[in-house]
């Protein structure tokens, strides 16, 4: 089985992640972590000193390192399928779900952890809904593309295990 969680952040990619890969037992990454982990430094400090470009260059490379095991369940970054046909690699390598709440969900998830998302934290609560509203519009083509979407606020483990 292989598994890659979309959404934008806030959406609950990382603990959906968990529980499911513990429930299915497979093997589970956190594709931020993973990138964190390999280059020594925070993503945030990725962007700063050797810009997008190169992240995203990373995060596709080990994507797609990855996704050479027999089963796995990753959790993509928000932008992940956005960039260098990431989209096209993962619904061609396994089952792409969608995992995406309102907006309103997302965004009372983010107030709650502002500080630790750099995308995000210098941003007021007033511009918040703006600002997810805007990525979300950008992003909509690419996670269009999910092989399956999961639109509710009040997921369980059960709206994944009754239809996968």
């Amino acid at each position: 089985m292989k598994i890659y969680l979309l959404g934008f952040m806030g959406a609950g990619k990382s603990y959906w992640g968990k529980q499911l890969a513990d429930h299915w037992q497979l093997p589970y990454y956190d594709l931020d972590e993973v990138i964190v982990e390999a280059e020594e430094m925070a993503i945030a400090d990725i962007f700063s000193s050797k810009g997008e470009d190169y992240f995203r260059e990373k995060e596709s490379q080990l994507l797609r390192e990855l996704s050479q095991q027999e089963n796995f369940l990753i959790s993509c970054g928000g932008g992940t399928p956005c960039f260098q046909e990431n989209m096209d690699f993962m619904n061609d390598h396994g089952t792409t779900i969608w995992i995406n709440p309102s907006v309103e969900a997302m965004v009372e998830r983010l107030q709650r952890k502002k500080s630790k998302r750099p995308l995000i934290a210098g941003l007021e609560d007033e511009d918040l809904i703006g600002f997810v509203e805007k990525k979300m519009a950008e992003r909509l083509p690419f996670y269009q593309q999910s092989k399956h979407i999961i639109t509710s606020d009040n997921i369980s483990l059960d709206t994944f295990t009754q239809n996968f």
